[in-house]
């Protein structure tokens, strides 16, 4: 299906990424609809086809190009409940989230406008003492607020305790997730196509604490033991709640995946290989 209405959203901290969203917008106005973030058309002195991007599909848009790095992508999924297709153009750092270098966005877009297909990745719901926030594309983490200071919480998994556990943190994560805060604490990676959680604890106290991999529809409960620590509860590093003790956080698949438009880039293995070498 040939596409006539895009999204897009860059980072404005940066103006390498706010030339390239204008470089693709001369590239493209006269071929497809452009919706632009507000804060991205501000920066660019754009004032129309402006809105948030929770409302771009409903206004008919069938993709958002998302100009920066992973957090850029990350935190424009997480407005969307059901989020459209993203093709990211890295203009971050390491970016597994961002598969389009600068040098080939115009080609690559050009050819996803014919057409594209995508890919969809499993994502997190996240309850709060039952109270819904924000779903995770990547990953839950649960980390001490005050820094040297030891966190206890118990951990279960579909009402079956697997650990009590003293550590600095856990990262509860997806498989998309697993190349991101889960691997810097020690957690495998994990091939987006495995239907799994991973659970990887943060600078355990016990040697024996090690991560854990358990069925993408788990349920999986952490539960705060011990008075008077405070723990943070992070969210794809783009929303922070806080936790006290008795505080229980619950993560189950989230009803909407993630939607990845599929680039020249498109093997997991390539990807690891050439962001990890």
């Amino acid at each position: 299906m040939k596409v006539s209405k895009i999204g897009i959203v860059s980072r404005f901290d940066q103006q390498a990424a706010l030339d390239m969203a204008r470089k693709i917008y001369d590239e493209f106005n006269s071929k497809v609809k452009i919706f632009f973030s507000p804060k991205t058309g501000q920066h660019l002195g754009i004032t129309e086809n402006c809105l948030p991007v929770e409302q771009m599909k409903d206004k008919g848009v069938q993709l958002i190009i998302s100009i920066g790095g992973d957090g850029t992508v990350l935190r424009n999924i997480s407005k969307m409940k059901d989020p459209l297709p993203v093709l990211g153009i890295n203009l971050g750092t390491l970016g597994f989230l961002v598969d389009v270098p600068p040098e080939d966005a115009i080609k690559d877009i050009a050819d996803v406008l014919k057409g594209f297909s995508y890919t969809e990745r499993s994502r997190l719901s996240v309850h709060l003492n039952g109270k819904r926030l924000q779903d995770a594309t990547n990953e839950i983490v649960l980390i001490t607020a005050r820094p040297a200071k030891i966190l206890t919480f118990r951990i279960s998994v579909d009402d079956s305790e697997i650990e009590d556990m003293r550590a600095d943190g856990i990262v509860v994560a997806t498989p998309t997730g697993s190349t991101a805060y889960a691997m810097s604490a020690g957690g495998p990676i994990v091939d987006p196509r495995v239907d799994a959680s991973i659970i990887v604890p943060i600078a355990p106290f016990k040697l024996s604490a090690r991560p854990w991999i358990v069925p993408g529809h788990s349920s999986i409960k952490v539960e705060m033991t011990i008075p008077e620590k405070e723990a943070a509860l992070v969210i794809d590093g783009q929303h922070t709640y806080n936790m006290v003790e008795n505080d229980v956080v619950t993560v189950t698949r989230a009803e909407n995946p993630a939607r990845f438009v599929s680039s020249s880039i498109n093997g997991f293995y390539e990807k690891v290989q050439s962001k990890l070498s």
